[in-house]
């Protein structure tokens, strides 16, 4: 059983997508969606530095764009598909619940909305690696943070204000290793309350399908039946934490046996390797990496030249 998951914010690095422009239709299609959400893609992909991909306003639409067009690179059709964070927005469109074009301006819209919500107040995210799951919970709590990515593998990310994130830096928890994130600001908390709000007006009016490839809920890992449903929740979910665990267990009762982690590839692909074992694992992060991935998911047929033009 094939899962394709699509990674969240934080995981795009500079230049992660120059070589996916040297294949056949991949600058037209981003050409395209540049159109569709007002950014330079290509050039956020590939030219861009750090600090301007980190601006959550572009590095949503960038994620999402970069995940859609491997996807379709890739020519295979998983069994089920999930995204961490704004990932999901990639897995709904994967699944059939959105357009690419919906899901990239809803991306588009969402960047913007948490963007304006972070600059409220100064809030960030630390991961929190290690040291006992209770005693973690307990530290968080001591601090006034929220555990906005249950990621499992011993992974637990910490969001809330820098005091609060500096209080936690004084006293982590035993055994436990911190590392700050280069994100904008509390992601997955009540700081992002304004923006919730935001999507919960401009989604009502989007054409959503029911999905014809199960897909999971990053809410509580569950099978999400209902399009109408999974746009609810991917509206909800800017202010409520990830539940990256029970994603994982729910593969589990599934039987997944294989992932696919689509570009910029990497995070979710170490987590799944450390929290499912016996599960095969492929991280797409080049192109050379295609045909592995094809193998793993049975198909060793490439799509044509003009996959991408025609799709």
């Amino acid at each position: 059983m094939l899962v394709i998951a699509a990674p969240g914010q934080g995981a795009q690095t500079p230049g992660f997508l120059e070589a996916w422009l040297e294949l056949p239709g991949v600058a037209e299609r981003l050409e395209w969606w540049s159109a569709v959400t007002g950014l330079d893609l290509i050039r956020y992909g590939t030219t861009a530095d750090a600090d301007e991909i980190r601006d959550t306003a572009v590095a949503q639409p960038l994620l999402v764009s970069a995940a859609l067009v491997t996807y379709e690179l890739l020519g295979v059709t998983p069994d089920l598909t999930t995204g961490h964070s704004v990932g999901e927005l990639a897995a709904a469109a994967i699944a059939g619940v959105l357009s690419p074009e919906a899901a990239l301006v809803l991306a588009r819209e969402r960047g913007k909305a948490m963007a304006k919500a972070a600059s409220v107040t100064e809030t960030g995210m630390t991961a929190v690696l290690g040291g006992d799951a209770d005693e973690v919970q307990a530290v968080l709590k001591e601090h006034g943070l929220t555990p906005a990515n249950m990621n499992g593998a011993g992974q637990v990310v910490a969001a809330g204000t820098m005091e609060q994130l500096a209080a936690l830096a004084d006293r982590p928890p035993a055994g436990a290793r911190l590392r700050s994130l280069k994100v904008a600001g509390a992601f997955h908390t009540e700081h992002m309350a304004p923006a919730v709000d935001t999507l919960l007006r401009i989604t009502p009016g989007m054409p959503v399908a029911d999905p014809g490839i199960q897909v999971l809920s990053n809410r509580d890992g569950a099978v999400v039946e209902r399009g109408g449903d999974f746009v609810a929740r991917l509206a909800e979910q800017v202010s409520t934490p990830v539940r990256w665990d029970s994603c994982m267990e729910t593969m589990t009762d599934l039987g997944v046996t294989a992932i696919i982690e689509l570009p910029p590839a990497g995070t979710l692909a170490g987590i799944a390797r450390r929290a499912l074992p016996g599960v095969e694992v492929v991280a797409l992060k080049t192109p050379d990496k295609l045909d592995s991935a094809r193998a793993l998911a049975g198909s060793d047929a490439s799509p044509s030249d003009d996959s991408l033009e025609n799709a």
